[in-house]
Parts: structure tokens; C-alpha cells; sequence
């Protein structure tokens, strides 16, 4: 008796997991935010210091540690790259001179407004193809994935500081 094989044609499930386009969408992005932001010589962690601090005025170093979700020893470091920069000034707080209180400087300002240009440039070609409202509603989507109300450095927006 002869056994015959029966080939059972299997189909190829594609998998649509959401992580793995993320991660490509972030790194293809990261690369290129980084091209942008090379000639000001920010880097993105200096962007959302700068940025927390257009947002929400002075803040005292240890505030904006708390912020950043960094340990206070690697905000000194960050600080220390964007003070030499001139971008953001510490002063002693009048209250209590162990604290130190950070604030955006006019040149930190300025440096924002351009890094945040520099930015929409990049956004604008990595999500050419959506509409206006695909990029809104994607936005509104990975925000409430994120689970918070109020993104503490929105990129998708421009700072209050910069000119229209």
C-alpha cells in the first residue's frame, strides 16, 4: 500500500505587530533628527532640557532632574554642556543657597526656535505620507498610548518662544 502525501498548503500569517515598525519609525527618525540638529550641536537630550525649560520657566536643578526622569548627578553633566553653551543660566536660589535654579537663556531661546525648524523638517518628510489629520490623530493615538494628557516635551508642537 502505498502512503501518499497530501501537501497542506499553509499560509504565511503576517504578523502586524505594532513594536517592531515603531522601533524602525524611531530609529529612522533618531537618525535623522540627529543629521538636523547636528549643525547647532544640540542632541535630543539637550532638546528636552531646553525645551522643559521653555515650557515652564526657571526650575530649580534638582526640579528638573524630576523632570527629566535623570539622576541628578546626570543633569549636572547635561547642564554643565548647555551652560557652557550659553543656552541656559544656574544661579543660587536667594531662598536656599544650597539649590541651584536653571533658566532658558535669550540664546537658548533662539537655539530652541531653530532646533524645533530643523525638527518639522524631519517630521515633515518622515511622515510624508500622511494627511494632516493621519499625523493629528497618530499623534493624539501614541500620546494616549503613553498614557499621559500632557506630553512634558510635545516635538509635534512649536514652542511658545519662538516667532510666527
Amino acid at each position: 500500500m502505498a502512503k501518499t502525501k497530501t501537501r497542506v498548503a499553509t499560509k504565511v500569517v503576517v504578523d502586524s505587530r505594532l513594536l517592531p515598525l515603531l522601533e524602525y519609525l524611531a530609529r529612522v527618525g533618531r537618525r535623522a533628527v540627529e543629521i538636523q540638529l547636528a549643525p547647532g550641536g544640540l542632541r535630543p537630550r539637550h532638546l528636552i532640557a531646553l525645551r522643559l525649560l521653555s515650557e515652564r520657566g526657571p526650575v530649580s536643578q534638582h526640579g528638573l532632574a524630576d523632570s527629566l526622569s535623570l539622576d541628578p548627578t546626570n543633569v549636572v553633566g547635561l547642564l554643565n554642556e548647555l551652560e557652557e553653551r550659553f543656552l541656559v543660566t544656574r544661579r543660587r536660589d536667594p531662598a536656599d543657597r544650597r539649590r541651584h535654579i536653571v533658566e532658558l537663556s535669550r540664546r537658548g531661546e533662539d537655539e530652541l526656535c531653530l532646533a524645533y525648524g530643523r525638527l518639522r523638517l524631519v517630521e515633515d518628510d518622515l511622515f510624508s505620507a500622511l494627511s494632516a489629520e493621519e499625523r493629528a490623530t497618530l499623534y493624539g493615538l501614541v500620546v494616549r498610548a503613553v498614557g499621559i494628557a500632557s506630553p512634558p516635551c510635545d516635538v509635534a508642537e512649536e514652542p511658545p518662544t519662538c516667532p510666527v
